[in-house]
């Protein structure tokens, strides 16, 4: 599935978050990543940022859409995204 995820965490763990979602998916931009995830790969994912968040201080916005959505992504200004893998 395709994910989108935006988080929004307290500075002292926001290079923990950062660190850990470079492991599953690609850094888009300050506080958003995008890439694709298998169903068990999210959940993973979902139980590890449990652990490295405060639930009552931060937050973590997740989207995910079926592979047959067809997404379609425009930049206007600078392309901030370190990979060329997208959603």
């Amino acid at each position: 599935m395709k994910i989108i995820l935006v988080y929004d965490v307290n500075e002292k763990r926001v290079s923990k978050v950062l660190k850990f979602l470079r492991k599953f998916l690609v850094w888009v931009q300050n506080s958003v990543f995008e890439g694709q995830l298998t169903y068990s790969e999210l959940e993973r994912l979902k139980v590890s940022l449990k652990k490295l968040i405060n639930e009552k201080e931060d937050s973590v916005v997740i989207f995910s859409f079926s592979e047959s959505i067809d997404l379609k992504k425009q930049i206007i200004g600078i392309d901030k995204s370190e990979d060329e893998r997208t959603i």
